[in-house]
């Protein structure tokens, strides 16, 4: 269980013990047998905090992976997952930014100022935004009953496709990563 999940549901019992014990009146008091209802009333609901981001982008990455994986054909149980799916969930998902090849007269020196390129240079994914994604998909896969020796998002062709990335992304832009 997460932290975001085990705090909702102690805010959940202080607002359901909370409006129990402000009613004077027995017939207006509800049973409270220690457990906390699955349906809350808009009110009580309203009370409980809010996911922080990075919560809220893990959730909305993992929903979109388990539903990559339910309209995958064959058909691809989390059981069965490799890093090569991870790849193609990647590619398959999100967004490009532009990666000058060696012949570019942008080929590392980008436009000063920054501004648009009109080179027909490939489009890739942004190294920073896919190794946050994978770094999401890693915790949530755990999170939800994985296990870390057979996490797909930790397998090597995953690090090693985010380590080319970076370092294509870096020399297209003129920066080396000496690490």
């Amino acid at each position: 269980m997460s932290a975001a999940v085990a705090a909702a549901a102690a805010a959940a019992a202080s607002v359901s013990s909370n409006t129990t014990s402000s009613s004077h009146h027995p017939s207006n008091q509800a049973p409270n047998h220690g457990w906390i209802p699955f349906f809350q009333p808009p009110a009580q609901r309203a009370a409980l905090p809010a996911l922080s981001r990075y919560e809220s982008q893990k959730r909305r990455d993992w929903k979109a992976f388990v539903d990559y994986l339910k309209k995958h054909r064959p058909h691809l149980g989390l059981s069965r997952c490799t890093g090569v799916h991870v790849l193609e969930f990647l590619d398959y998902q999100f967004g490009n930014t532009k990666l000058h090849t060696r012949n570019c007269p942008f080929w590392g020196n980008p436009p000063d100022p920054p501004s648009p390129c009109s080179c027909s240079c490939p489009l890739d994914q942004a190294w920073s935004s896919l190794d946050g994604v994978v770094g999401r998909l890693r915790v949530a896969f755990e999170e939800n009953g994985g296990q870390p020796e057979t996490n797909p998002f930790s397998a090597r062709v995953v690090r090693l496709y985010l380590r080319d990335l970076r370092d294509a992304q870096a020399k297209a832009r003129g920066i080396a990563y000496t690490f």
